[in-house]
């Protein structure tokens, strides 16, 4: 089956979870902090080991920075599966391991082994309502599988097509190959498929905390087709993160929507295609 198909169906299959879920209150909990997804490699061979952890935090001070503040207190409503090329999701929900010691420490991590090569994604889906307010937070996270480590192949489009995230981050240039400080990362922002014009996107790189009601140095706004570009100045862990308020989304229940898009890159110190930074 084409890759296309494959994804099709995910994103179908993730949209049955957040039907179903509906108004549920235990998927309610925690929802005014973001979620985001990492992975324990950028790059890994055929049969390595790949974790994925799911994370909660950067609520204290308005979203302005990469600090985790607890795990949610319930994975109800929660997707969270790796998309191989042209090949089959895989749900890791169901073996997600609680990492923390109370219930509000830690985080949940979960185990892949990766089969083939090519690029695979991370997604993340999150729904529920709290205090009055439906929220839907989306999240991604990439790792590219290479059988040399020294010579990857050669880098395909798939980054860029959209999963069909409530709010979404779509990377339009690749997250591993032609990666590295002084390399722009470029970003489009998807609400419901459409883009979302004249909207603030940080570029949070692990460590730093945004300064003021806009941070020049880490934050751009988007053009009129949604598009923004970040461009790093060393290696590190970048969190890629958009919210956006729609006080007129109201229903049963919640009075106003609340939408919020992450994406993580692992930026190395040294481009993997290249001989330098």
């Amino acid at each position: 089956m084409a890759r296309s198909s494959k994804v099709s169906g995910w994103v179908k299959w993730v949209a049955g979870i957040v039907v179903s879920v509906g108004m549920a209150a235990n998927a309610a909990s925690l929802l005014a902090h973001d979620t985001w997804v990492q992975v324990s490699g950028r790059m890994v061979r055929p049969g390595d080991v790949v974790h994925v952890d799911l994370f909660l935090g950067n609520h204290g001070n308005d979203h302005r920075d990469f600090k985790i503040a607890g795990k949610l207190s319930s994975l109800e409503g929660t997707s969270l599966a790796v998309l191989p090329p042209a090949a089959a999701a895989t749900d890791l929900v169901p073996d997600l391991v609680d990492l923390g010691y109370t219930p509000r420490e830690g985080f949940y991590s979960g185990r892949f082994v990766a089969a083939k090569e090519g690029l695979h994604c991370v997604s993340h889906v999150r729904e529920g309502i709290r205090h009055g307010a439906r929220g839907l937070k989306g999240g991604k996270a990439y790792f590219l599988v290479s059988e040399s480590l020294d010579e990857p192949p050669a880098p395909t489009k798939d980054h860029a097509k959209p999963l069909g995230h409530p709010l979404e981050l779509v990377l339009e240039t690749h997250p591993v190959i032609d990666c590295g400080p002084g390399k722009p990362i470029a970003v489009r922002l998807l609400h419901r498929g459409l883009p979302v014009a004249g909207h603030r996107v940080s570029f949070i790189p692990r460590g730093a905390v945004l300064k003021g009601d806009f941070d020049a140095e880490h934050e751009r706004t988007t053009d009129a087709d949604g598009r923004c570009r970040f461009t790093p100045k060393e290696g590190n862990l970048v969190l890629v993160v958009a919210h956006l308020s729609k006080p007129e989304e109201r229903g049963e229940g919640y009075d106003r929507t609340t939408y919020a898009a992450t994406l993580v890159l692992d930026v190395p110190q040294r481009c993997p295609c290249c001989d330098g930074p």
